[in-house]
């Protein structure tokens, strides 16, 4: 290099440092820079509290907070994250992931007397991932991606290995955008015995935006969400379409979290309830970087004759959407309003009702389902599925998903499935056997349900017996046999109309219906708890008890006199002391010792 000095060095050096500034206010004026652009944000903040109240009297909680980030995280080196997580951003670029769905739940939703779930999950751990087609190992991505979500979220995910993953062929298809067809690249995996605690709640918050500091996150207190009939949080990433065109692809993350709250309990035996009373705290703004704050309230029973609920304060605007088959009545709080904060500094919406309990009726949900276990003894058992269309004159197929575990030997000869009395034969059915401590059952079906019909599908099994070191350290307990799922189109009552999905509500846009006049819905079973033949692990203990008393006693006594020495002790004659003594006395003429 050419080195200059003097007056051509310090013109040098300032064109050097003028060069660096414009390159540095460059980058801040870019759309992808850290500082403000003249053009809008790539990234937005949507968050939303639907509030509605069930057939049974209790209350659901619905929080919503929807991240849209307008980047394409497989193709862009994406370096700065503003309000999208970069833990969760930087594992969907390292694995390739195309849709990732985690879910957390502790209870189980109670379709039949609290209605048909806006989203629902399956009792513990739930996990499903779509790959994308350049993922050449998709059983080694699975794994360690599993792995560091079970660090992220501080659950047991970690213990989801080949024998309890499998490979829907026709159950949950991508949500999001994407022309997959390839099921290979599809993984979903559940773990009901999965505890939801406070150590999982603390990571979802913090990947929050505002955290649990402003917006509607300060409701989410664990004491308080803890102590519900039902809790669930779960995380959705999917790619969406970023306008009309769908020219270019953005990525959304939802965070989802339900709560059901027992009003007699935190009423003192009323219905009337309050977000004083449910969370032990108001709401006082808005999340500073939300685009979009709501809170939606359900006042559909307000639209009956008499009226029923009576809702303070009074809202700012009433919505009207058409969730689920049925026309809703919702009342909405707008925290970006400027009006809503005027008279008091909090918002505690509060309702109460006009009528006693017994005078609302529980409506049945068109599709609900229950699953039990029957026989006796520990060899051989039945499980029964029973799955509900209580629509009164239409018909509609359903998709089936069944995941045994490997101990459970399956007989599908003995497969039966009956509607009203006549044998239902499906249209689509899939079976993979299970290996022995390798991968589980899957069977899927593709059935078609009656109007106004109960369908019974029974399969017998046998159990296997495990090896000493396979049971759990409770296995008196049970072993837990993950829920069914069923997927359908059911059809709707009343005409629905297709809506934005950016003006819609959040908990109307997870499930967009292409037609309007049908709705998607996921229903989950209980989970079943099967005992297997377990041995008396206290005869080991027994066992090792009296061995080790029987070597203690005898072994040790007959080492003891076959090893022992015995000596004859002379008697001794005393030492220099006795015999000066002796002396002495010798003289004294006293005789000796």
């Amino acid at each position: 290099p050419h080195w200059v000095s003097g007056p051509e060095a310090e013109v040098q050096r300032m064109a050097w440092a003028v060069a660096a500034v414009l390159g540095l206010l460059l980058l801040l004026g870019s759309p992808g820079g850290c500082g403000g652009s003249p053009g809008p944000p790539r990234d937005s903040l949507r968050e939303e509290l639907l509030l509605s109240p069930l057939p049974s009297g209790d209350i659901a909680a619905t929080f919503q907070f929807r991240a849209r980030w307008d980047s394409e995280l497989h193709r862009e080196g994406v370096s700065h994250y503003r309000l999208f997580p970069k833990a969760l951003g930087q594992l969907i670029s390292k694995y390739l992931v195309r849709e990732l769905h985690l879910s957390l739940t502790q209870g189980f939703w109670r379709t039949r007397t609290w209605g048909q779930p806006y989203l629902q999950a399956p009792a513990g751990a739930e996990l499903w991932v779509w790959f994308q087609d350049s993922v050449t190992d998709v059983d080694k991505a699975w794994k360690e991606l599993s792995n560091i979500l079970s660090g992220i979220f501080c659950a047991s995910l970690n213990f989801i290995d080949s024998t309890n993953t499998v490979t829907p062929t026709a159950s949950f298809k991508p949500l999001g955008l994407a022309n997959v067809t390839d099921h290979h690249l599809l993984r979903y995996a559940v773990l009901p015995r999965e505890i939801v605690c406070t150590e999982n709640l603390t990571p979802w918050k913090k990947l929050l935006p505002c955290s649990s500091k402003a917006g509607l996150a300060v409701l989410l207190k664990a004491e308080r969400l803890f102590h519900t009939s039902y809790h669930s949080q779960a995380v959705h990433i999917r790619p969406i379409c970023r306008d009309a065109s769908c020219l270019s692809v953005s990525w959304e993350l939802r965070q989802t979290l339900t709560v059901v709250f027992d009003t007699f309990s935190i009423g003192q035996g009323k219905r009337d309830w309050s977000l004083f009373k449910m969370f032990s705290r108001t709401v006082t703004e808005a999340c500073p970087l939300a685009s979009e704050s709501k809170i939606y309230v359900d006042i559909s029973s307000k639209t009956q004759e008499n009226e029923l609920l009576e809702v303070t304060p009074p809202p700012l605007s009433v919505h009207e959407a058409s969730v689920q088959g049925d026309r809703r009545t919702y009342a909405v709080y707008d925290l970006l309003s400027p009006l809503l904060f005027n008279v008091s500094r909090s918002l505690n919406v509060q309702l109460k009702w006009k009528r006693p309990q017994d005078s609302l009726d529980l409506s049945t949900p068109v599709l609900h389902a229950q699953r039990y276990v029957s026989g006796y003894g520990l060899q051989t058992g039945e499980i029964s599925t029973l799955i509900y269309n209580t629509h009164p004159y239409r018909a509609f197929p359903v998709i089936l998903l069944e995941t045994v575990p490997w101990y459970l030997r399956l007989y599908v000869h003995t497969l039966v499935i009956t509607t009203k009395g006549k044998e239902n034969k499906p249209s689509y059915i899939h079976y993979q056997p299970a290996q022995d401590r390798r991968r589980p059952h899957l069977l899927e079906m593709l059935i078609q349900l009656p109007a106004n019909s109960v369908t019974k599908i029974t399969i017998q099994f046998e159990r296997a017996l495990l090896k000493w070191t396979e049971y759990t350290p409770d296995p008196n307990h049970g072993f837990y046999v993950s829920p069914s799922v069923l997927s359908a189109l059911v059809p709707s009552v009343l005409a629905m109309k297709a809506e934005d999905a950016e003006k819609s509500p959040l908990f109307t846009s997870l499930f967009p219906s292409a037609d309007g006049s049908s709705y998607f819905v996921r229903l989950y079973t209980e989970p079943l708890l099967v005992n297997l033949p377990t041995p008396d692990f206290s005869m080991p203990y027994n066992v090792i008890c009296l061995t080790c008393t029987v070597v203690a006693v005898c072994y040790g006594s007959f080492y003891n006199l076959l090893t022992r020495t015995f000596h004859v002790e002379e008697p001794s004659r005393g030492g220099l002391a006795k015999r000066l003594a002796n002396i002495i006395r010798k003289v004294r003429g006293v005789p000796p010792l």
